[in-house]
């Protein structure tokens, strides 16, 4: 499923979801995702197994693949531990060695830690969660590739009204049905952001998740919906996507997060990932995982394979 169904973040990072975190807190110990086996868990010496952890969404799963498997091609010894739940969580399990390397976002990182920063430039983010994180962490170098929220509207919906910009919804939202996440109508980078920041206000908001927003879209039951950019429904439906032009969403590049004392054991073979990936590359490697339903560890060997990382 795409990346619409989920409604955590700092946006939708910044939690994966409090029944995803109690699910984790109920399980027994066979059952958490980060529970490993004297061979796999994660050790704090320089050399051993590198675990990769992700969150229980398709994106983070699939990014997950992909930084294990550049460093399996580098010799490293590496796994994964995917369908981990909130931030809270991994960033303990960063933290007690029982994995070593996440996929993150920067701008969510920068906002965890410091919840007032409103930073929007992607260099300027990228220093201040450097700044913010435990010392025990690090971030090694950000990709191009970013996945942020973004107004999305229909082909149609954009001819008719000549949207090209979110600014541009300012003078005809009044007439318009927006279409999003529930919390979106709360979020400060949701409706309240975009009256503040735009100038936009809708007609009427109606609240939906999944699957729902973009059909809700399709039908021109709603005229603007908040679908996040890599999403591969964008690209299917011929949707467009309003340029941020005044930056309400900031910066959200993909970044390792990685375990502060393995870095150098991780560095060279992230590093060239994190040089090939952009938005692009990202939105079309979902469309095989979320759209033509290939599993993502398949997806990501053929991708390192394709730019000489495998």
């Amino acid at each position: 499923m795409s990346r619409t169904t989920s409604s955590a973040r700092l946006g939708r990072r910044a939690v994966v979801g409090l029944t995803a975190a109690l699910a984790l807190a109920a399980c027994g110990s066979s059952s958490d995702p980060l529970a490993t086996s004297p061979s796999t868990a994660g050790s704090t010496s320089a050399g051993g197994q590198i675990v990769v952890g992700g969150a229980n969404f398709s994106e983070s799963t699939l990014l997950a693949e992909i930084y294990a498997g550049a460093l399996r091609a580098k010799g490293v010894d590496a796994t994964t531990k995917t369908n981990i739940g909130s931030r809270e969580i991994y960033l303990k399990a960063l933290q007690d060695g029982s994995i070593q390397v996440f996929p993150e976002y920067t701008g969510a990182l920068a906002k965890f830690y410091a919840k007032d920063y409103a930073g929007t430039d992607p260099t300027e983010v990228y220093a201040k969660v450097k700044e913010v994180i435990p010392s025990t962490l690090t971030v090694l170098a950000p990709s191009a590739a970013e996945d942020n929220d973004a107004m999305v509207v229909s082909a149609a919906t954009a001819q008719k009204y000549k949207l090209t910009k979110v600014g541009d919804l300012a003078a005809v939202a009044k007439d318009l049905v927006l279409t999003a996440p529930p919390e979106f109508k709360t979020r400060p980078q949701g409706i309240p952001g975009l009256a503040s920041t735009y100038g936009v206000t809708f007609g009427s908001f109606v609240p939906l998740t999944g699957q729902g927003i973009v059909q809700a879209l399709k039908n021109d039951q709603a005229q603007v919906a908040n679908i996040f950019s890599t999403d591969p429904a964008i690209a299917t439906n011929g949707f467009v996507l309003l340029e941020d032009d005044k930056k309400l969403f900031g910066s959200q590049n993909v970044v390792p997060l990685v375990a502060k004392d393995r870095a150098s054991q991780v560095s060279a073979a992230l590093d060239a990932v994190s040089a090939k990936l952009t938005t692009a590359v990202l939105t079309d490697l979902l469309k095989k995982t979320d759209i033509d339903k290939r599993p993502h560890a398949e997806v990501a060997k053929e991708w390192l394979a394709s730019i000489g990382l495998s």
